[in-house]
């Protein structure tokens, strides 16, 4: 009887544990999923003889302005009275009559591309009340010289 006994706390034993492990299996289908875990990304700490030689080339790609760019150029009469009779360079005539824009309020309301004239944007827009953004450097460009 006694090896009954011993059999029977062995099995109580046994038996427990086995009902502790669904409630810790129903605890964890309680709690949010986790992505699967993604593959290690490789190190930085140890650059490869590819990754060596790339980097100065990115260096050598560095963008230099265009001269025709750069060139300044005499405005007109005309553009003068907005951006300065002092030669410019053409991307600086085009910040300032953005400037110009922007301060006097000329960008139209509905269609923000259009642009407004008033008594001194009329004549360099070739005497048109409203022209597109795009039109505005083309039509500017023939007062630079």
């Amino acid at each position: 009887m006694a090896a009954a006994k011993k059999s029977a706390k062995k099995a109580a034993k046994k038996a427990a544990p086995k009902k502790a492990a669904p409630k810790k299996a129903a605890a964890k289908k309680a709690a949010p999923k986790k992505a699967a875990p993604k593959k290690a990304a490789p190190t930085k700490a140890a650059p490869t003889k590819t990754a060596a030689r790339k980097a100065p080339a990115k260096k050598a790609a560095t963008r230099t302005p265009n001269a025709a760019f750069m060139k300044a150029l005499t405005p007109s009469p005309q553009l003068a009275a907005i951006v300065g009779d002092k030669p410019l360079p053409r991307t600086e005539v085009v910040k300032k009559l953005w400037v110009y824009i922007k301060k006097n309020d000329l960008q139209d309301a509905k269609n923000r591309r259009a642009i407004n004239a008033d008594e001194k944007l009329k004549p360099i827009f070739g005497g048109k009340a409203q022209v597109t953004m795009f039109d505005m450097t083309k039509l500017v460009s023939k007062h630079l010289s």
